[in-house]
């Protein structure tokens, strides 16, 4: 089972890392599942991903407090706003339109309603 975890955090650390330069790949959200997977697998790498410069405040502060950053809640909502528009403007149907925006706004609910560092 280890190796399984191991596997899952490597690969949420690669797609994480993706999200860097694909902008509507969430990267922290992957980071804190990569931090969680290593915490099951290898303490090296999960001290070495709490401990990042980047990256470790907000896996902290989502472990601690269950919070996000305002600005992290911010380009998100951009995010999900551009990628909604994008498929306006790509003429998606209706009905997939519907589900998409209930989904998304899921997500901003969930995203809105945690606590704000």
């Amino acid at each position: 089972m280890r190796v399984l975890w191991l596997m899952t955090g490597f690969l949420a650390v690669g797609t994480g890392t993706l999200g860097i330069f694909l902008p509507l790949l969430p990267t922290v959200p992957l980071m804190i599942l990569a931090a969680f997977c290593f915490g099951k697998s290898s303490p090296r790498l999960h001290n070495w991903l709490v401990m990042h410069p980047v990256y470790g405040e907000h896996i902290r502060d989502w472990h601690t407090k269950g919070a996000i950053h305002r600005n992290a809640k911010k380009l998100a909502t951009v995010s999900i706003a551009v990628a909604f528009g994008l498929s306006v403007l790509l003429g998606v149907r209706a009905q997939i339109l519907m589900i998409q925006a209930l989904v998304l706004c899921a997500v901003l609910i969930f995203i809105w309603t945690r606590p704000t560092v």
